[in-house]
């Protein structure tokens, strides 16, 4: 029964409804489970000093959003299990926190469209090197020890610019 479960698992994570970038414009603090954003009254500030809930990544480089995607990281703290999108495949695994240190599993699952332009190897192995997290200003910040690996916010943070002169 497990094989079908994981099989199904994988193809309900590689369906994506509708087609474009729906992204949400608001604060996402608790798992929400969809990208777009709730057409009601916008909801109370979120509490940004907790691990847990929804991230998106603050891209830095052109090539964090080649594939048309913001990263996106939603963590259960207390199921210890995580779901998200790599900027390409949607993701989902585990991970084990302390008040200050942060592992995610090696055994992430992932569905397999291919997106050209966009290394998702390396943004996969960027979140396994991850050791320690902070929290500062309501920004989740990804650490290998003092080295800072990335910076992951509630609201999705604008795409980069290329400098055109």
């Amino acid at each position: 029964m497990r094989p079908f479960t994981f099989f199904i698992s994988i193809w309900v994570l590689s369906c994506n409804g509708s087609p474009g970038n729906n992204l949400p414009k608001q604060d996402s603090s608790q798992s929400a489970g969809k990208d777009t954003p709730m057409a009601q009254a916008p909801a109370p500030e979120k509490d940004t000093t907790q691990l847990g809930g929804q991230w998106f990544l603050q891209p830095v480089l052109v090539s964090d959003t080649a594939a048309g995607k913001i990263p996106r990281l939603v963590l259960d703290i207390n199921a210890k299990k995580f779901t998200g999108n790599t900027g390409c495949n949607n993701m989902s695994g585990q991970f084990d926190f302390t008040d200050s240190t942060l592992q995610f599993n090696q055994r992430i699952i992932t569905t397999k469209m291919a997106c050209v332009g966009y290394n998702e190897k390396e943004f996969l192995e960027t979140l396994l090197r991850t050791n320690t997290y902070k929290l500062q200003s309501g920004t989740l910040i990804l650490l290998f020890d003092q080295t800072e690996l990335s910076r992951w916010t509630r609201k999705v943070a604008p795409k980069p610019v290329v400098n055109k002169t």
